[in-house]
């Protein structure tokens, strides 16, 4: 599988034009296709990925190391605590020396900081599979969950994001800027994107044609909603804000009534894990508007379309 994108890092969303996006959308349609249909194409035939953890992981871990087999290459889950990054050696040491074992390195880091400093020192391609700020992975997963209900063009659907400025949050939106997808962030101001983010999306949207906004208004953000989405409330190294945080985003908690204000056709994402009765009810996450499992299954085959384009 020749590409362009062969050799780069997968950083940040928004280091890829709308073109090299939508590569990784039409590769993951291809190869969701073949998986189903039982025509597991070794595109990585010995290709070997590092996997790197600071903390625990169920999508993440399974997806990217099945995928990988899939792809006909292998993994090495390098599990929180088992390395001496950051440690007892350095982000530079250890960058060179796994470059040496693996044609590229997976790191799930909650810090983009470090994270970036050890892909300026690796010689092999490397993958963000979250940091404290952003997810790209999960934004891929999430418009190509969105483009099998809707179709490959979502340019002017409105995309709806409720709760906190999680690192979700930051990719879905600049992903919709990129592709000219209408975004609405719904939350208490105190917790609405930053400018440090908005400005990048604002640029993009003057591109693509997208609009980004933000608002307190629950009616202002469901009208004509396509998809609504909402992420966990509160997170490792915040559980001393958990009663502040549940008060503040309590009328923002995804119920039946919200999904009936939105357009008939609307989805319910969920990066997961969820709090079920917490940021969403039950019976939104079970209701016939869901699509979190598909979403879910969904970030392995985009993570396989990454893998096969940077490797190859």
């Amino acid at each position: 599988m020749k590409s362009s994108l062969t050799g780069k890092h997968f950083l940040a969303i928004n280091d890829f034009t709308r073109e090299e996006i939508m590569l990784m959308l039409e590769t993951t349609k291809q190869l969701k296709l073949e998986t189903k249909r039982g025509q597991l194409v070794p595109y990585l035939p010995g290709k070997s990925l590092g996997m790197i953890f600071d903390q625990g992981s169920t999508r993440t871990r399974i997806s990217f190391e099945l995928g990988m087999q899939q792809l006909g290459g292998f993994s090495l889950y390098l599990k929180p605590g088992e390395i001496h990054l950051g440690v007892k050696e350095s982000i530079y040491d250890t960058a060179k020396v796994l470059s040496r074992y693996h044609d590229a390195i997976m790191i799930r880091w909650n810090n983009y900081t470090e994270l970036l400093e050890f892909a300026k020192h690796a010689d092999v391609p490397v993958i963000n599979a979250m940091t404290d700020v952003n997810h790209p992975c999960q934004a891929l997963a999430d418009i190509y969950t969105m483009m099998e209900r809707f179709g490959d063009d979502l340019r002017g659907k409105n995309v709806t994001f409720f709760g906190d400025r999680t690192q979700p949050a930051h990719s879905l939106a600049m992903i919709c800027s990129k592709l000219g997808i209408n975004y609405t962030h719904c939350a208490p101001e105190k917790y609405q994107i930053l400018p440090e983010w908005s400005d990048q999306f604002e640029a993009n949207n003057k591109i693509s044609g997208g609009i980004f906004k933000q608002t307190a208004d629950i009616d202002e953000a469901t009208n004509d909603a396509h998809c609504i989405y909402t992420d966990v409330w509160y997170w490792i190294g915040q559980e001393g804000e958990v009663d502040e945080r549940k008060a503040a985003f309590a009328p923002y908690q995804v119920t039946m009534d919200i999904i009936k204000k939105c357009n008939k056709d609307v989805i319910f994402e969920h990066c997961l894990p969820a709090g079920r009765g917490v940021e969403v009810t039950d019976e939104v996450m079970d209701s016939r508007h869901s699509v979190i499992f598909d979403e879910a299954e969904n970030r392995m085959h985009t993570e396989k379309a990454v893998l096969a384009l940077i490797m190859s």
